[in-house]
């Protein structure tokens, strides 16, 4: 069993920058791969990052490549998203969620998922 809990999102102005964290709970955090995930209002929940067991290695959706970073600190259960040069198309509420097997760009793939934090980004 993990309990994820986000936190992190805010109202920020384009161009700016935010950091997300999403703290795990249990002892099996790093046998669970990674992911953050966003979903705007009417619209599904669409993968943004995932990160591997290890931290070794990373995906993005090319929306977010090259502005967003993914990373993991397997001894404090943390996994973060660093975003930056955001974009009013940003805005959404932004789940961290971690799977043990499957496909990592696919919902349905994640055992176990945080509540989610908002994130606003005004133009």
């Amino acid at each position: 069993q993990v309990q994820l809990v986000e936190s992190g999102g805010g109202l920020v102005q384009a161009g700016g920058s935010l950091r997300l964290s999403c703290a795990a709970s249990g002892r099996t955090f790093s046998s669970y791969a990674m992911g953050w995930f966003r979903q705007a209002p009417g619209k599904e929940r669409e993968f943004v990052a995932a990160i591997s067991r290890s931290g070794d290695s990373r995906y993005y959706a090319d929306s977010v490549r090259g502005r967003f970073a993914i990373f993991r600190d397997n001894a404090k259960n943390m996994v973060y998203l660093q975003m930056s040069s955001l974009e009013p198309e940003d805005t959404a509420v932004y789940h961290c969620g971690a799977r043990s097997i499957g496909n990592l760009y696919v919902v349905q793939s994640y055992n176990y998922w945080g509540q989610g934090t908002q994130v606003t980004v005004s133009s």
